[in-house]
């Protein structure tokens, strides 16, 4: 063992101080429980090291926009948050435009709106920045994210394919 290792041993820090030189060179009896010591902190510190491994979820965004307005402000505001998505690492899957549908009840007084839907893949870090920015964008009324699993992509498949077949 080198002389800073056992350093770090004796006080769980690095330093210069010789009395933990002194310490240290006691007994071997002290040094064998400093290094079982050490040993097990390794051990420990690697359960728990965090490794930041990008796990991709598939995930679906609805989403409704103001009914006021116009079609040009309406395609800038998709491409603004496909581009944001994209920009975040994500992939995007699909991208539909159900367009002007009625509303069950009022939302902020209109009774209609613009819906939207995406299908992607991305880390879920990315899923909190977006409705963040969601929330800041008073052209929303409303959005819902959801993460898909299994049987909720291979629903999504089949609708996309029902309506590629429609179309």
């Amino acid at each position: 063992m080198s002389m800073i290792t056992k350093k770090w041993i004796i006080n769980n820090r690095l330093t210069d101080n010789p009395y933990f030189y002194r310490t240290l060179l006691c007994t071997k009896k002290t040094t064998l429980i400093n290094y079982v010591y050490f040993i097990k902190k390794c051990i420990f510190a690697a359960k728990f090291l965090i490794i930041k491994i990008q796990f991709m979820n598939h995930y679906e965004t609805v989403f409704i926009l103001n009914p006021v307005l116009s079609e040009t402000q309406i395609k800038e505001t998709v491409k603004k948050y496909e581009d944001f998505l994209v920009s975040k690492g994500a992939k995007m899957i699909a991208k539909e435009d159900w367009g002007l549908k009625k509303l069950a009840y009022p939302i902020q007084n209109k009774k209609s709106g613009f819906y939207h839907l995406f299908e992607y893949t991305v880390s879920g870090e990315a899923i909190s920045a977006l409705e963040v920015e969601f929330r800041r964008d008073e052209r929303f009324m409303r959005y819902l994210t959801v993460k898909l699993d299994k049987h909720a992509i291979a629903w999504a498949e089949k609708r996309r394919n029902r309506n590629k077949q429609k179309a």
